[in-house]
């Protein structure tokens, strides 16, 4: 999900650049957005990025958002089932909302809920305000469980962190749900959300 109210206020002010492909230095970023870089170059996937400030709730990220446009932002949302026992990463559109009774009785599971940041970073190396389908490259055994809203399937480009809210990611949608999805093992379940 995309900071806070005064990120927005400083992005407000400034020019987003679209970069082509991965950072020149590597200097001050993260061992694991370098790894996503690193994973989608090998599988000669392109991609553009911005560079801003951290970014955490989608409300400030308009900045964000007009630059990697035409893609679809997604709201990335980290849930389990009551007993927490099954993990699921719910991409929906940025403008639907998540109510848990239309998405449980699509998946035939019990309540969803928000799961803990303590599964997050276990499982996709993650921490809350940077959760993204790229964190799925490091949940090796299969733990977390990909649905996604159709109409982020219809888009043409997908827009998403490269697991660190500082950067976000422009990729073709066919890219992400083929090649990229394939690589690192997971699959996804189509689910259909209502824009009430």
């Amino acid at each position: 999900m995309y900071g806070d109210a005064s990120c927005f206020e400083e992005r407000e002010r400034m020019d987003l650049i679209l970069y082509q492909g991965r950072p020149e230095d590597a200097a001050g970023r993260l061992a694991k957005e370098m790894r996503v870089y690193d994973l989608l170059d090998s599988l000669g996937i392109a991609y553009e990025r911005a560079d801003h400030p951290a970014a955490e709730t989608m409300e400030a990220c308009e900045a964000v958002d007009r630059v990697l446009a035409p893609a679809v932002i997604c709201k990335n949302l980290f849930l389990c089932n009551r007993q927490q026992t099954k993990f699921y990463l719910l991409m929906i559109r940025e403008d639907k909302k998540f109510h848990t009774k239309e998405i449980s009785s699509q998946i035939n599971s019990a309540r969803l809920s928000f799961a803990g940041p303590e599964k997050m970073a276990e499982y996709l190396d993650i921490t809350p305000g940077s959760v993204s389908i790229m964190g799925l490259a490091n949940d090796t055994e299969n733990h977390v469980q990909l649905l996604v809203d159709e109409d982020v399937l219809a888009a043409e480009y997908v827009g998403c962190h490269p697991c660190i809210n500082t950067s976000s990611l422009r990729l073709k949608t066919a890219d992400v749900f083929g090649p990229f999805l394939q690589a690192v093992r997971h699959d996804y379940q189509t689910v259909r959300l209502s824009t009430e």
